[in-house]
């Protein structure tokens, strides 16, 4: 008798990342040759880790919540049957009393699934862009700075097709452009790092693997907390918009993201080579060209120029956009614009002229 439903389910997902982090790994093994990888194999050995440097090592970032305890021991099943070296983190966000002792609990029951390195990495989380969001910098940070110490190749991550249903829906709320409502990656970070094999799953799924193998799961009061905006989205406007539509839009929004994501990456790409036939003999970008090109792709290289020149991304809006792409659509003899990161961009001979101050 095989296993449960639940638990072949999630150990497939995490094969298929598995035989492509194998793939990948060995790929660019052949490319780069062994020096650089010969280096990350000694640094594993001088963490203690198995000698094993001709492997990859999969590191899972685990809470001690249902999705990533879930993932974790799909992966130490998996692991074992493959070329990989399996570890975990657990970040310590110092939010909650006794947090600490969570932390412990969860590198305790990452050892008993037999990873190696598990470690437990506390963070300081400050206050910009919001609590959700200083969390999320403060989280990446930290598993960044692990994987890079370990020399890990891959990091998962346990987020669920529900997870990407509200993201997709959090993107819609903002009226963010087709980018934000493509949700997150299956694959992204740098080099791909990291990878969520469960975005095809939903959170039940993981949550009954958990209770069918009797793994111990921590559930985050902060998951429940009205205060956050992604917990009322979770607790009270899905199960409304479930209510009024029926049953699927779960489902549903995870295919949006799918379908907005291939769109996104091909005006991406029709922007990056646009771009290039856009810009005159001193590189700057010429309106007359930028005009006829569509909206979607010409903002897309408005966007990439002005952050080339010190805008950062995450404080650049689809309104800075719009102000700037009025110089090209709407020219009335305007004056610069102020984007953030002290750039200014204004129309002159035309052609646009964007520096940082």
């Amino acid at each position: 008798m095989g296993p449960h439903p639940a638990v072949a389910a999630i150990r497939l997902a995490v094969r298929r990342v598995l035989h492509d982090v194998v793939t990948e790994y060995n790929r660019r093994t052949e490319q780069a040759g062994h020096a650089e990888f010969a280096e990350a194999g000694a640094g594993a050995r001088r963490s203690g880790l198995p000698e094993r440097p001709d492997t990859p090592l999969v590191l899972v970032a685990c809470s001690g919540g249902a999705d990533s305890m879930a993932l974790a021991s799909a992966l130490a099943f998996e692991s074992r049957k493959l070329p990989v070296r399996a570890g975990g983190i657990t970040v310590d966000h110092n939010l909650q009393p006794g947090s600490g002792l969570r932390a412990g609990e969860v590198v305790a029951r990452l050892a008993e699934m037999r990873l190696d390195p598990v470690e437990a990495v506390a963070v300081r989380v400050g206050r910009d862009g919001g609590p959700e969001a200083a969390a999320r910098d403060a989280r990446y940070a930290a598993l960044d700075a692990a994987a890079e110490r370990h020399g890990a190749f891959a990091v998962l991550l346990g987020h669920t097709r529900d997870d990407q249903a509200e993201t997709v829906l959090l993107g819609l709320a903002r009226g963010s452009g087709i980018r934000s409502l493509s949700g997150m990656a299956a694959a992204s970070g740098p080099a791909g790092r990291y990878r969520r094999p469960f975005l095809q799953l939903d959170r039940q799924t993981a949550r009954k693997a958990c209770l069918v193998q009797s793994i111990p799961v921590w559930d985050d009061p902060h998951n429940i907390d009205p205060a956050y905006t992604r917990s009322r989205l979770r607790h009270e406007g899905l199960p409304a918009l479930e209510k009024a539509l029926g049953k699927g839009v779960v489902e549903a929004l995870a295919r949006t993201a799918q379908l907005s994501r291939d769109d996104a990456d091909a005006l991406d790409t029709w922007a990056a080579e646009a771009a290039r036939s856009v810009l005159d003999d001193a590189g700057r970008l010429e309106c007359v060209k930028l005009s006829v090109l569509p909206p979607a792709v010409r903002r897309r290289v408005l966007r990439r120029a002005v952050i080339d020149a010190g805008s950062p991304a995450g404080s650049l809006f689809a309104r800075h956009i719009e102000e700037v792409d009025r110089l090209i659509t709407g020219w009335r003899g305007q004056g610069a614009i102020n984007l953030p990161g002290r750039v200014e961009v204004r129309r002159q001979g035309g052609r646009l002229v964007i520096r940082q101050s």
